[in-house]
Protein backbone atom coordinates (compact mmCIF):
# COMPACT_ATOMS: atom_id res chain seq x y z
CA UNK A 1 0.00 0.00 0.00
CA UNK A 2 3.00 2.30 0.95
CA UNK A 3 4.62 1.48 -2.30
CA UNK A 4 1.19 2.42 -4.44
CA UNK A 5 0.98 5.57 -2.54
CA UNK A 6 4.57 6.45 -3.65
CA UNK A 7 4.05 5.35 -6.50
CA UNK A 8 1.05 7.83 -7.23
CA UNK A 9 3.40 10.86 -5.96
CA UNK A 10 5.65 10.27 -8.11
CA UNK A 11 3.74 10.16 -10.84
CA UNK A 12 1.99 13.07 -9.99
CA UNK A 13 4.86 15.29 -9.54
CA UNK A 14 6.60 13.59 -13.23
CA UNK A 15 2.92 14.55 -14.96
CA UNK A 16 2.69 17.98 -13.77
CA UNK A 17 6.72 18.68 -14.57
CA UNK A 18 5.74 17.55 -18.24
CA UNK A 19 2.24 19.48 -18.31
CA UNK A 20 4.64 22.73 -17.13
CA UNK A 21 6.69 22.35 -19.67
CA UNK A 22 3.69 21.96 -22.59
CA UNK A 23 2.06 24.96 -21.83
CA UNK A 24 5.59 26.90 -21.83
CA UNK A 25 5.95 25.47 -25.41
CA UNK A 26 2.51 26.64 -26.08
CA UNK A 27 3.28 30.12 -24.79
CA UNK A 28 6.49 29.68 -27.00
CA UNK A 29 4.36 29.04 -30.18
CA UNK A 30 2.09 31.70 -29.19
CA UNK A 31 5.73 34.55 -29.59
CA UNK A 32 6.32 32.23 -33.27
CA UNK A 33 2.97 33.72 -34.33
CA UNK A 34 3.58 36.83 -32.79
CA UNK A 35 6.93 36.75 -34.63
CA UNK A 36 5.58 35.69 -38.00
CA UNK A 37 2.86 38.06 -37.70
CA UNK A 38 5.33 41.14 -37.13
CA UNK A 39 6.90 40.54 -40.31
CA UNK A 40 3.75 41.29 -42.16
CA UNK A 41 3.15 44.52 -40.59
CA UNK A 42 6.02 47.04 -40.25
CA UNK A 43 5.11 50.03 -38.70
CA UNK A 44 7.12 53.16 -38.86
CA UNK A 45 8.26 54.77 -35.88
CA UNK A 46 9.21 58.38 -35.64
CA UNK A 47 12.56 59.33 -35.35
CA UNK A 48 15.31 62.52 -34.51
CA UNK A 49 16.35 64.25 -37.87
CA UNK A 50 20.30 64.16 -37.78
CA UNK A 51 20.73 65.76 -40.78
CA UNK A 52 19.71 68.71 -38.52
CA UNK A 53 22.74 68.66 -35.96
CA UNK A 54 19.73 70.68 -33.61
CA UNK A 55 18.06 67.16 -33.26
CA UNK A 56 21.06 65.32 -32.31
CA UNK A 57 21.16 64.60 -28.57
CA UNK A 58 23.79 64.41 -25.90
CA UNK A 59 24.65 61.11 -25.15
CA UNK A 60 26.45 59.14 -22.17
CA UNK A 61 27.88 55.87 -22.75
CA UNK A 62 28.39 53.62 -19.73
CA UNK A 63 31.27 50.90 -19.85
CA UNK A 64 31.31 49.05 -17.19
CA UNK A 65 34.29 46.93 -16.45
CA UNK A 66 35.96 44.78 -13.56
CA UNK A 67 39.45 42.66 -14.40
CA UNK A 68 39.30 43.06 -18.10
CA UNK A 69 42.55 43.25 -19.13
CA UNK A 70 42.36 40.99 -22.29
CA UNK A 71 39.11 43.24 -23.63
CA UNK A 72 39.56 46.46 -22.43
CA UNK A 73 41.59 47.83 -25.19
CA UNK A 74 39.88 46.56 -28.03
CA UNK A 75 36.84 47.48 -26.19
CA UNK A 76 37.71 51.32 -25.01
CA UNK A 77 39.29 51.40 -29.02
CA UNK A 78 36.11 50.35 -30.87
CA UNK A 79 33.55 52.67 -28.62
CA UNK A 80 35.65 55.71 -29.43
CA UNK A 81 35.34 55.43 -32.37
CA UNK A 82 31.82 55.38 -33.18
CA UNK A 83 30.43 57.72 -35.84
CA UNK A 84 29.41 60.36 -33.42
CA UNK A 85 29.36 64.53 -33.12
CA UNK A 86 32.80 64.06 -30.78
CA UNK A 87 30.72 67.25 -29.01
CA UNK A 88 27.50 65.00 -28.62
CA UNK A 89 29.20 62.33 -26.39
CA UNK A 90 30.81 61.53 -23.58
CA UNK A 91 32.54 57.66 -22.33
CA UNK A 92 32.22 56.81 -18.69
CA UNK A 93 34.66 53.28 -18.04
CA UNK A 94 33.02 52.28 -14.92
CA UNK A 95 36.13 50.37 -13.31
CA UNK A 96 35.64 48.16 -10.26
CA UNK A 97 39.13 46.39 -11.47
CA UNK A 98 41.04 44.85 -8.53
CA UNK A 99 44.42 43.39 -10.96
CA UNK A 100 46.79 45.39 -12.28
CA UNK A 101 44.06 46.05 -15.85
CA UNK A 102 43.33 49.47 -13.97
CA UNK A 103 47.18 50.50 -14.87
CA UNK A 104 46.42 49.39 -18.58
CA UNK A 105 42.70 51.01 -18.53
CA UNK A 106 44.23 54.40 -17.56
CA UNK A 107 47.07 54.81 -19.91
CA UNK A 108 44.31 53.67 -23.33
CA UNK A 109 42.00 56.35 -21.85
CA UNK A 110 44.82 59.25 -21.46
CA UNK A 111 45.66 58.16 -25.25
CA UNK A 112 41.85 58.01 -26.13
CA UNK A 113 41.19 61.63 -24.58
CA UNK A 114 44.45 63.49 -25.88
CA UNK A 115 42.73 62.67 -29.57
CA UNK A 116 39.58 65.00 -27.81
CA UNK A 117 37.48 62.51 -26.90
CA UNK A 118 35.47 62.74 -24.02
CA UNK A 119 36.27 60.08 -21.74
CA UNK A 120 36.38 59.76 -18.22
CA UNK A 121 38.10 56.99 -15.49
CA UNK A 122 35.49 56.38 -12.99
CA UNK A 123 36.75 54.51 -9.61
CA UNK A 124 34.71 53.09 -7.15
CA UNK A 125 36.06 52.30 -3.16
CA UNK A 126 34.65 49.12 -3.20
CA UNK A 127 32.22 47.16 -5.51
CA UNK A 128 28.68 47.66 -3.37
CA UNK A 129 26.28 46.95 -5.84
CA UNK A 130 28.19 45.16 -8.07
CA UNK A 131 27.44 46.19 -12.07
CA UNK A 132 23.80 47.84 -10.72
CA UNK A 133 26.15 49.72 -8.14
CA UNK A 134 28.94 50.92 -10.82
CA UNK A 135 25.77 51.84 -13.58
CA UNK A 136 23.92 53.97 -10.71
CA UNK A 137 27.25 55.77 -9.91
CA UNK A 138 28.36 56.49 -13.17
CA UNK A 139 24.27 58.14 -13.94
CA UNK A 140 24.49 60.54 -11.13
CA UNK A 141 27.37 62.50 -12.78
CA UNK A 142 26.16 61.52 -16.86
CA UNK A 143 25.29 64.52 -18.76
CA UNK A 144 23.31 62.75 -21.70
CA UNK A 145 19.78 62.41 -21.77
CA UNK A 146 20.63 58.92 -23.09
CA UNK A 147 22.48 56.16 -21.85
CA UNK A 148 23.81 53.69 -23.81
CA UNK A 149 25.80 50.51 -21.93
CA UNK A 150 28.00 48.18 -23.20
CA UNK A 151 29.90 45.19 -21.75
CA UNK A 152 33.28 44.56 -21.98
CA UNK A 153 33.03 41.48 -24.86
CA UNK A 154 30.78 43.56 -27.17
CA UNK A 155 32.41 45.64 -30.29
CA UNK A 156 29.09 47.67 -31.69
CA UNK A 157 29.77 48.63 -35.23
CA UNK A 158 30.95 52.73 -35.93
CA UNK A 159 26.86 53.56 -36.72
CA UNK A 160 25.83 52.31 -33.83
CA UNK A 161 24.57 55.30 -31.89
CA UNK A 162 23.14 56.82 -35.56
CA UNK A 163 20.94 53.34 -35.72
CA UNK A 164 19.55 53.67 -32.32
CA UNK A 165 19.26 56.93 -31.19
CA UNK A 166 17.05 57.89 -34.09
CA UNK A 167 14.10 55.92 -31.90
CA UNK A 168 13.77 58.35 -29.14
CA UNK A 169 12.47 61.28 -30.28
CA UNK A 170 9.38 59.61 -29.38
CA UNK A 171 9.03 60.90 -25.66
CA UNK A 172 7.47 57.17 -24.46
CA UNK A 173 10.40 55.46 -25.69
CA UNK A 174 12.19 54.07 -22.57
CA UNK A 175 14.42 51.73 -24.06
CA UNK A 176 16.32 50.91 -27.76
CA UNK A 177 17.90 47.09 -27.59
CA UNK A 178 19.98 45.49 -30.26
CA UNK A 179 20.36 41.91 -30.86
CA UNK A 180 23.61 40.15 -29.84
CA UNK A 181 25.41 39.02 -32.61
CA UNK A 182 28.46 35.95 -31.82
CA UNK A 183 31.92 36.86 -33.29
CA UNK A 184 32.81 33.69 -32.06
CA UNK A 185 29.95 31.31 -32.89
CA UNK A 186 31.52 28.67 -34.94
CA UNK A 187 34.89 28.60 -32.27
CA UNK A 188 33.52 25.22 -30.43
CA UNK A 189 30.73 22.87 -29.79
CA UNK A 190 29.50 24.95 -26.81
CA UNK A 191 29.71 27.91 -28.43
CA UNK A 192 27.27 27.02 -31.17
CA UNK A 193 25.06 25.65 -28.54
CA UNK A 194 24.91 29.11 -26.82
CA UNK A 195 24.44 31.32 -29.60
CA UNK A 196 21.78 28.37 -30.75
CA UNK A 197 19.89 29.45 -27.72
CA UNK A 198 20.18 32.82 -27.81
CA UNK A 199 19.42 33.88 -31.15
CA UNK A 200 15.98 32.18 -30.70
CA UNK A 201 15.64 34.70 -27.33
CA UNK A 202 17.16 37.72 -29.57
CA UNK A 203 14.24 36.99 -32.55
CA UNK A 204 11.33 35.09 -31.57
CA UNK A 205 10.83 36.21 -28.08
CA UNK A 206 11.79 39.62 -27.77
CA UNK A 207 10.66 40.34 -31.04
CA UNK A 208 7.19 38.00 -29.93
CA UNK A 209 6.97 39.97 -26.85
CA UNK A 210 7.54 43.53 -28.56
CA UNK A 211 5.67 43.31 -31.30
CA UNK A 212 2.39 42.79 -29.12
CA UNK A 213 3.35 45.05 -26.01
CA UNK A 214 4.15 42.32 -23.99
CA UNK A 215 7.39 42.85 -21.30
CA UNK A 216 10.38 42.61 -23.00
CA UNK A 217 14.21 42.96 -20.89
CA UNK A 218 16.53 45.12 -21.34
CA UNK A 219 20.02 42.74 -21.86
CA UNK A 220 22.01 44.21 -20.15
CA UNK A 221 24.54 45.57 -22.75
CA UNK A 222 24.09 46.69 -26.23
CA UNK A 223 21.10 48.57 -25.80
CA UNK A 224 20.41 52.78 -24.71
CA UNK A 225 17.85 53.92 -21.88
CA UNK A 226 16.56 57.28 -21.02
CA UNK A 227 17.88 58.71 -18.43
CA UNK A 228 14.63 59.71 -16.71
CA UNK A 229 13.23 56.57 -17.77
CA UNK A 230 15.92 54.98 -15.33
CA UNK A 231 15.04 57.58 -12.70
CA UNK A 232 11.15 57.54 -12.86
CA UNK A 233 11.60 53.13 -12.80
CA UNK A 234 13.43 54.09 -9.51
CA UNK A 235 17.11 53.85 -10.58
CA UNK A 236 19.33 50.84 -10.90
CA UNK A 237 18.81 48.40 -8.10
CA UNK A 238 20.94 45.24 -6.69
CA UNK A 239 19.10 42.90 -5.14
CA UNK A 240 19.18 40.81 -7.80
CA UNK A 241 21.80 39.17 -10.14
CA UNK A 242 20.04 40.32 -12.87
CA UNK A 243 19.42 44.20 -12.50
CA UNK A 244 18.49 44.55 -16.38
CA UNK A 245 15.89 42.45 -16.27
CA UNK A 246 14.54 43.69 -13.08
CA UNK A 247 14.69 47.54 -14.12
CA UNK A 248 13.14 46.38 -17.43
CA UNK A 249 9.72 45.21 -15.97
CA UNK A 250 9.72 48.48 -13.05
CA UNK A 251 9.90 50.28 -16.34
CA UNK A 252 7.38 48.93 -18.32
CA UNK A 253 5.13 48.95 -15.39
CA UNK A 254 5.72 52.15 -15.12
CA UNK A 255 4.09 52.39 -18.88
CA UNK A 256 7.71 53.16 -20.57
CA UNK A 257 7.85 51.55 -24.38
CA UNK A 258 11.04 49.50 -25.44
CA UNK A 259 11.91 49.60 -29.02
CA UNK A 260 13.57 46.22 -30.22
CA UNK A 261 15.93 46.08 -33.05
CA UNK A 262 15.93 42.42 -34.27
CA UNK A 263 18.14 44.14 -37.64
CA UNK A 264 20.87 45.83 -35.73
CA UNK A 265 23.34 43.47 -34.79
CA UNK A 266 25.66 44.24 -32.26
CA UNK A 267 28.59 41.35 -32.16
CA UNK A 268 30.31 40.06 -28.86
CA UNK A 269 32.19 37.46 -27.89
CA UNK A 270 30.53 34.12 -25.98
CA UNK A 271 31.95 32.16 -23.27
CA UNK A 272 34.63 29.73 -24.63
CA UNK A 273 34.89 27.24 -21.97
CA UNK A 274 32.67 25.34 -19.64
CA UNK A 275 33.06 27.23 -16.32
CA UNK A 276 32.76 30.36 -17.47
CA UNK A 277 29.43 29.22 -19.26
CA UNK A 278 28.11 27.79 -16.18
CA UNK A 279 28.92 30.41 -14.09
CA UNK A 280 26.96 33.02 -16.12
CA UNK A 281 23.97 30.17 -16.59
CA UNK A 282 24.12 30.40 -12.84
CA UNK A 283 23.78 34.16 -12.58
CA UNK A 284 20.81 34.36 -15.43
CA UNK A 285 19.15 31.68 -14.06
CA UNK A 286 19.23 32.16 -10.58
CA UNK A 287 18.53 36.56 -11.62
CA UNK A 288 15.65 35.41 -13.14
CA UNK A 289 14.09 33.24 -10.16
CA UNK A 290 14.84 36.54 -7.51
CA UNK A 291 13.23 38.81 -10.26
CA UNK A 292 10.35 36.23 -10.47
CA UNK A 293 10.08 36.84 -6.18
CA UNK A 294 9.97 40.45 -6.89
CA UNK A 295 7.84 41.68 -9.80
CA UNK A 296 5.57 38.62 -10.03
CA UNK A 297 3.02 40.01 -7.34
CA UNK A 298 3.35 43.85 -8.70
CA UNK A 299 2.60 42.32 -12.79
CA UNK A 300 -0.46 40.77 -11.08
CA UNK A 301 -2.02 43.47 -9.59
CA UNK A 302 -1.13 45.92 -12.54
CA UNK A 303 -4.63 47.52 -13.64
CA UNK A 304 -3.51 48.73 -16.69
CA UNK A 305 -2.41 45.71 -18.54
CA UNK A 306 -4.47 42.92 -20.54
CA UNK A 307 -5.02 39.52 -18.87
CA UNK A 308 -2.65 38.25 -22.00
CA UNK A 309 0.47 40.62 -21.14
CA UNK A 310 0.50 39.74 -17.63
CA UNK A 311 0.17 35.81 -18.75
CA UNK A 312 3.40 36.52 -21.15
CA UNK A 313 5.00 38.76 -18.33
CA UNK A 314 4.78 35.75 -16.01
CA UNK A 315 6.22 33.24 -18.07
CA UNK A 316 8.57 35.60 -18.75
CA UNK A 317 9.84 35.56 -15.11
CA UNK A 318 9.54 31.77 -14.87
CA UNK A 319 11.38 31.19 -18.35
CA UNK A 320 14.61 30.04 -16.00
CA UNK A 321 11.97 27.65 -13.15
CA UNK A 322 11.54 25.45 -16.21
CA UNK A 323 15.02 24.23 -15.56
CA UNK A 324 13.43 22.81 -12.43
CA UNK A 325 10.29 21.44 -14.26
CA UNK A 326 13.23 19.52 -16.84
CA UNK A 327 14.96 18.25 -13.75
CA UNK A 328 12.26 16.89 -12.14
CA UNK A 329 10.74 15.12 -14.89
CA UNK A 330 14.21 13.57 -15.75
CA UNK A 331 14.89 12.60 -12.82
CA UNK A 332 11.66 10.62 -12.04
CA UNK A 333 11.26 9.28 -15.31
CA UNK A 334 13.42 6.61 -14.04
CA UNK A 335 11.22 4.98 -11.33
CA UNK A 336 8.21 6.00 -13.50
CA UNK A 337 9.91 2.88 -15.54
CA UNK A 338 9.05 0.20 -12.30
CA UNK A 339 5.79 1.86 -11.44
CA UNK A 340 4.94 1.26 -15.34
CA UNK A 341 5.86 -2.21 -14.98
CA UNK A 342 4.61 -2.90 -11.85
CA UNK A 343 0.85 -1.52 -11.92
CA UNK A 344 0.09 -2.48 -15.28
CA UNK A 345 -3.31 -1.09 -14.54
CA UNK A 346 -1.57 2.75 -14.43
CA UNK A 347 -0.67 2.39 -17.63
CA UNK A 348 -2.90 4.88 -18.83
CA UNK A 349 -1.61 7.68 -16.60
CA UNK A 350 1.85 7.25 -19.08
CA UNK A 351 -0.15 8.85 -22.06
CA UNK A 352 0.79 11.73 -20.24
CA UNK A 353 4.41 11.67 -21.71
CA UNK A 354 2.83 12.41 -25.40
CA UNK A 355 3.13 16.00 -24.43
CA UNK A 356 6.48 15.80 -24.26
CA UNK A 357 6.99 14.48 -27.95
CA UNK A 358 4.18 17.48 -28.49
CA UNK A 359 6.35 19.75 -26.70
CA UNK A 360 9.59 18.97 -28.52
CA UNK A 361 7.60 19.10 -31.83
CA UNK A 362 6.63 22.95 -30.99
CA UNK A 363 10.25 23.95 -29.61
CA UNK A 364 11.77 22.34 -32.95
CA UNK A 365 9.53 24.46 -34.94
CA UNK A 366 10.21 27.40 -33.35
CA UNK A 367 13.64 27.26 -33.15
CA UNK A 368 13.52 26.28 -36.58
CA UNK A 369 12.45 30.16 -37.38
CA UNK A 370 14.90 32.03 -35.36
CA UNK A 371 17.75 29.52 -36.88
CA UNK A 372 16.17 29.93 -40.43
CA UNK A 373 16.43 33.61 -39.71
CA UNK A 374 19.86 34.06 -38.78
CA UNK A 375 21.62 31.47 -41.33
CA UNK A 376 19.13 30.78 -43.81
CA UNK A 377 16.29 28.32 -44.83
CA UNK A 378 17.21 25.29 -47.52
CA UNK A 379 17.39 21.63 -47.74
CA UNK A 380 21.23 22.09 -46.36
CA UNK A 381 20.62 23.65 -43.76
CA UNK A 382 17.46 22.60 -42.48
CA UNK A 383 19.65 19.08 -42.15
CA UNK A 384 22.26 20.94 -40.24
CA UNK A 385 19.55 22.76 -38.16
CA UNK A 386 18.31 19.15 -36.98
CA UNK A 387 21.73 18.11 -36.04
CA UNK A 388 21.57 21.41 -34.38
CA UNK A 389 18.45 21.49 -32.72
CA UNK A 390 18.79 17.79 -30.86
CA UNK A 391 22.42 18.42 -30.08
CA UNK A 392 21.20 21.34 -28.22
CA UNK A 393 18.53 19.77 -26.31
CA UNK A 394 20.67 17.02 -25.76
CA UNK A 395 23.40 19.86 -24.05
CA UNK A 396 20.66 21.98 -22.15
CA UNK A 397 19.29 18.76 -20.44
CA UNK A 398 22.64 18.79 -18.95
CA UNK A 399 22.82 21.53 -17.47
CA UNK A 400 19.27 21.14 -15.73
CA UNK A 401 20.95 19.85 -12.21
CA UNK A 402 23.15 22.97 -11.64
CA UNK A 403 20.23 25.67 -13.48
CA UNK A 404 17.49 23.80 -11.12
CA UNK A 405 19.90 25.02 -7.96
CA UNK A 406 19.96 28.24 -9.29
CA UNK A 407 16.29 28.91 -9.49
CA UNK A 408 15.76 27.10 -6.13
CA UNK A 409 18.24 29.67 -4.67
CA UNK A 410 16.67 32.69 -6.14
CA UNK A 411 13.08 31.58 -5.01
CA UNK A 412 14.22 30.72 -1.63
CA UNK A 413 16.56 34.00 -1.08
CA UNK A 414 19.81 32.74 -0.63
CA UNK A 415 21.99 36.01 -1.47
CA UNK A 416 25.28 35.24 -3.76
CA UNK A 417 28.00 38.20 -5.35
CA UNK A 418 27.80 38.98 -8.88
CA UNK A 419 30.43 37.15 -10.62
CA UNK A 420 31.02 37.79 -13.55
CA UNK A 421 31.96 35.82 -16.70
CA UNK A 422 35.58 35.96 -18.08
CA UNK A 423 36.18 37.33 -20.97
CA UNK A 424 38.96 36.16 -24.00
CA UNK A 425 39.17 38.11 -26.75
CA UNK A 426 40.26 34.67 -28.60
CA UNK A 427 40.11 36.13 -31.68
CA UNK A 428 43.43 38.13 -31.18
CA UNK A 429 44.98 36.38 -28.45
CA UNK A 430 44.96 32.52 -30.63
CA UNK A 431 46.45 30.16 -28.58
CA UNK A 432 47.10 32.25 -25.77
CA UNK A 433 44.29 32.65 -24.47
CA UNK A 434 44.07 29.10 -23.16
CA UNK A 435 46.53 31.34 -20.14
CA UNK A 436 43.77 33.59 -19.34
CA UNK A 437 44.79 34.49 -15.59
CA UNK A 438 40.19 34.46 -14.94
CA UNK A 439 39.76 31.06 -15.37
CA UNK A 440 38.87 28.96 -12.48
CA UNK A 441 40.45 25.85 -12.14
CA UNK A 442 37.85 24.95 -9.27
CA UNK A 443 35.93 22.11 -10.20
CA UNK A 444 32.31 22.75 -9.46
CA UNK A 445 30.61 20.96 -6.62
CA UNK A 446 27.71 20.77 -8.19
CA UNK A 447 30.37 18.21 -10.89
CA UNK A 448 29.76 15.64 -8.69
CA UNK A 449 26.45 15.25 -8.57
CA UNK A 450 26.33 15.65 -12.52
CA UNK A 451 28.69 12.76 -12.55
CA UNK A 452 26.33 10.67 -10.65
CA UNK A 453 23.42 11.55 -12.59
CA UNK A 454 25.64 10.12 -15.89
CA UNK A 455 25.36 6.95 -13.75
CA UNK A 456 21.64 7.23 -13.18
CA UNK A 457 20.70 7.81 -16.57
CA UNK A 458 23.05 5.05 -17.69
CA UNK A 459 20.83 2.86 -15.00
CA UNK A 460 17.97 4.25 -16.71
CA UNK A 461 18.87 2.90 -20.27
CA UNK A 462 20.11 -0.16 -18.94
CA UNK A 463 16.26 -0.64 -16.61
CA UNK A 464 14.40 0.35 -20.27
CA UNK A 465 16.26 -3.08 -21.64
CA UNK A 466 16.01 -5.04 -18.62
CA UNK A 467 12.08 -4.20 -18.10
CA UNK A 468 11.44 -4.11 -22.70
CA UNK A 469 10.01 -0.78 -22.33
CA UNK A 470 11.74 1.56 -24.73
CA UNK A 471 9.67 4.86 -24.63
CA UNK A 472 11.72 6.44 -22.74
CA UNK A 473 15.27 5.27 -23.87
CA UNK A 474 16.18 8.42 -26.39
CA UNK A 475 15.29 10.69 -23.50
CA UNK A 476 17.51 8.48 -21.26
CA UNK A 477 19.95 8.33 -24.03
CA UNK A 478 19.93 12.41 -24.19
CA UNK A 479 20.04 13.05 -20.50
CA UNK A 480 22.60 10.32 -20.15
CA UNK A 481 25.09 12.37 -23.33
CA UNK A 482 23.88 15.80 -21.95
CA UNK A 483 25.25 15.08 -18.31
CA UNK A 484 28.50 13.32 -19.70
CA UNK A 485 29.22 16.04 -22.27
CA UNK A 486 29.26 18.68 -18.79
CA UNK A 487 30.92 16.53 -16.63
CA UNK A 488 33.95 15.62 -18.79
CA UNK A 489 34.33 19.34 -20.12
CA UNK A 490 34.03 20.55 -16.36
CA UNK A 491 37.42 19.45 -16.16
CA UNK A 492 39.24 20.55 -18.89
CA UNK A 493 40.36 24.30 -20.03
CA UNK A 494 39.35 24.38 -23.44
Amino acid sequence: MTYLVLSYIILFFYSLAIVLIFFYSLAQFNLLLNYLKSKKKQTEKVKFDFSKVSEIPFVTIQLPIFNEKYVVERLLNTVSQLEYPVDKFEIQVLDDSTDDSVHQTKEIIETIAANGVAIHHIRRKNRVGFKAGALKEGLKIAKGDFIVIFDADFVPNKDWLFQTIPYFKDENIGVVQTRWGHINRDFSLLTKIQAFALDAHFTLEQVGRNSKEHFINFNGTAGVWRKSCILDAGNWESDTLTEDLDLSYRAQLKKWQFVYLEDIETPAELPAVLSAARSQQFRWNKGGAENFKKMSKRVIAAHDITLKTKFHGLLHLLNSSMFLCIFAMAILSVPALYIKNQFPELKILFNIAAFFVLTSIIFFTCYWFTYKKINGGGIANFFKYIRMFFTFYTIAMGFSFQNSIAVLEGLFGKKSEFVRTPKFNIESLKEKWKENIYLSSKISKNTIVEGLLVLYFLFGIYSGYKLNDFGLLPFHIMLFIGYGYVFVKSFKTI
